[in-house]
């Protein structure tokens, strides 16, 4: 299991990838907004969304757990 993690605090302004997806590694998981800025998230590692933690206008941390991937 891979945990997708927030790199900055934000908002999430949309979620692209659901349960059951499968993503490549730089596929987007989620699109946050910080400081007028967009910022897409990538899943990093190939596998299958198995769980995602967030929705859209959510407020995340920096280190906060976006979804999780298993290969």
């Amino acid at each position: 299991m891979t945990d997708v993690v927030a790199p900055v605090t934000g908002l999430v302004a949309r979620v692209v990838a659901r349960s059951g997806t499968k993503v490549g590694a730089e596929d987007w998981v989620c699109v946050l907004e910080s400081m007028k800025m967009e910022i897409p998230i990538q899943a990093g590692v190939p596998g299958v969304v198995e769980d995602v933690y967030v929705e859209a206008g959510q407020i995340v941390n920096a280190g906060d757990t976006i979804a999780r991937l298993s290969a």
